[in-house]
């Protein structure tokens, strides 16, 4: 089942269910998961090709508290926030095999040194500043992964699986951000305490003011949604 936010069909859906769907992606298909929070939705509400590139994934996460809120506004309400990092976690201690592309240069390698280190397989890395795609993808292909995490940011990552979907042999792409550098230890989450009151995008705020423009999408999605609905 789907809630239909500004345009965005959200899947209305538990981590758990969400992780448990990803064990029937292994087809001989390609799938992609997409984690949209409200910058990104507003994002797309402006951005035709973004949309559809949303709109073609096999799942789209609530990423972000506003989503829920958004959603209940309607008259949808989401089971829970099922944050994209959380989401990735939980695929890396399964068995499967990952390839880590995007972050600067040496971000992707630390991080998979690190989840190595936890027995995570890791069949191949590449850095997110790169021109040819057809190099990355024949590397990606050699390699076989299982998952290919694409942490390029939005909305470059969820365009670029868009446009490169069938050219690649995995299961499974999936966009998340900064991830990796999270993993890596090169940036940090916010403390749990923040997390459970919900609170990320603040703690971001404070830490790195730099990112206020950005995050001033929250409540212009919340305003918009509270005056025009769905659409």
């Amino acid at each position: 089942m789907k809630v239909e936010i500004l345009g965005i069909n959200i899947d209305n859906i538990t981590m758990d269910q969400a992780v448990n769907k990803v064990n029937s992606f292994f087809d001989g298909k390609t799938h992609t998961v997409f984690t949209p929070n409200p910058e990104i939705i507003m994002l797309a509400h402006k951005d035709e090709e973004l949309k559809d590139a949303l709109n073609s994934a096999d799942i789209l996460l609530p990423d972000g508290i506003g989503v829920v809120i958004g959603a209940w506004l309607i008259g949808t309400p989401l089971p829970e926030r099922v944050a994209g990092f959380d989401f990735t976690c939980n695929l890396l201690k399964t068995d499967r095999t990952f390839y880590l592309l995007g972050s600067k240069p040496g971000v992707a390698e630390l991080a998979a040194k690190k989840l190595k280190a936890q027995d995570v397989k890791i069949v191949g890395t590449h850095h997110g500043y790169f021109n040819d795609d057809a190099e990355i993808i024949g590397d990606i292909n050699e390699k076989k992964p299982d998952i290919l995490l694409v942490c390029l940011g939005a909305p470059k990552q969820e365009k670029w699986i868009y446009k490169n979907k069938d050219k690649l042999n995995v299961a499974l792409c999936l966009g998340v951000g900064g991830t990796l550098d999270v993993i890596a230890g090169t940036a940090k989450r916010a403390p749990m305490i923040w997390q459970k009151l919900y609170l990320e995008w603040l703690y971001r705020a404070v830490k790195e003011p730099y990112r206020i423009p950005r995050l001033m999408a929250l409540p212009q999605f919340i305003i918009k949604i509270a005056f025009g609905g769905r659409k």
